[in-house]
């Protein structure tokens, strides 16, 4: 099946693991990249436009095109955070399309599905990525949210943060 097919959000979440033998985990390999530091200047944040269903191949994807733009300035120099979970179970009740299989075909009947993925809903105005990082590479950061807006299933737009230094007295 095809991303495009479990885009919207329809029916209830269906999360519950106990229930669903065979469900697969996250393909999203790590929810944090870089290194975490107060002095930051600032955060980008990568905003959904659109009420969509995300799946966890997409979220790896823009972690990973994010992560490639901005290693070229080295893991040090930066903070990446995955905010959205993939939680929500993706079912398929698998038919059979080929030529003279129409016996085999059990139709409607136990039409449940089996487990095949999973996904994250995401609202208008929430915030899938976070990225911190030093003023002088902002024009990375915002390549990097662009690079990664483009693997999404929906518009986003990137909100830039200035942050506030603490004061040591």
């Amino acid at each position: 099946m095809h991303g495009k097919n479990y885009r919207t959000i329809k029916g209830m979440a269906y999360t519950s693991k106990q229930f669903a033998p065979g469900a697969p985990n996250p393909k999203v390999a790590r929810f944090t990249t870089g290194k975490a530091n107060p002095d930051y200047d600032f955060m980008l944040k990568l905003i959904s436009e659109g009420r969509v269903q995300v799946r966890h191949n997409a979220l790896e994807a823009a972690r990973v095109a994010a992560n490639k733009k901005m290693a070229l300035i080295g893991e040090e120099s930066y903070f990446l955070l995955v905010k959205t979970y993939p939680h929500i179970i993706l079912r398929e009740n698998k038919m059979i399309a080929t030529a003279g299989a129409d016996r085999l075909q059990e139709g409607m009947r136990k039409a449940f599905g089996k487990p095949i993925g999973l996904a994250a809903r995401v609202g208008i105005g929430d915030t899938v990525l976070e990225l911190s990082l030093k003023a002088e590479n902002l024009d990375k950061g915002k390549e990097a949210m662009k690079a990664a807006s483009t693997k999404l299933p929906m518009k986003t737009k990137t909100e830039i943060l200035q942050l506030e230094k603490k004061m040591v007295s």
